[in-house]
């Protein structure tokens, strides 16, 4: 299959909101509990500060996106960002997250960013593998801050020295 990653446009809010949607209604991968309303897409871009967001098309359809956002505002803690990835189903497995999260490691470096975290639910097993594999370690869990559907989980806290 033949992918293509390039920058979020607004013009790509249905379709990045129809992503993490699905996510929020099939597991543990996106925290909320009920799907977003389009007016979460302003929400969403200005919680990125200005940092960079890519979608991954096939076929002219987003299937993934990813993002990098400021870790807290404090110009003391620029060198670190937060970076977070969604993938529809069918389409993982064949490298686009590895593709996506080295697109935003470039984008890190270029700011000036030196180090990543990710936030992951304890119950999104395949996220703590993907971020493992790609050279992310645990540093912190705050146990059964989060609850779903009536089930608890722990908030991981995993990070990547650039």
């Amino acid at each position: 299959m033949s992918y293509g990653i390039e920058p979020m446009l607004p013009e790509h809010g249905p379709a990045v909101l129809a992503v993490l949607n699905h996510h929020i209604s099939s597991g543990f991968a996106a925290y909320p509990s009920t799907p977003l309303p389009n007016e979460a897409w302003g929400r969403f871009m200005q919680a990125l500060g200005g940092y960079p967001a890519y979608v991954v098309k096939h076929q002219a359809e987003v299937v993934d996106f990813g993002a990098l956002k400021p870790y807290l505002m404090p110009d003391t803690l620029a060198r670190t960002a937060e970076v977070s990835y969604f993938i529809l189903p069918g389409h993982t497995g064949q490298g686009l997250g590895a593709r996506l999260l080295d697109t935003l490691i470039g984008e890190a470096r270029a700011r000036g960013v030196d180090n990543l975290l990710a936030n992951v639910s304890s119950l999104n097993e395949g996220s703590l593998r993907f971020h493992e594999r790609h050279g992310f370690v645990q540093v912190g869990r705050f146990p059964k801050v989060g609850r779903k559907w009536d089930q608890d989980f722990d908030l991981i806290w995993l990070q990547k020295a650039l």
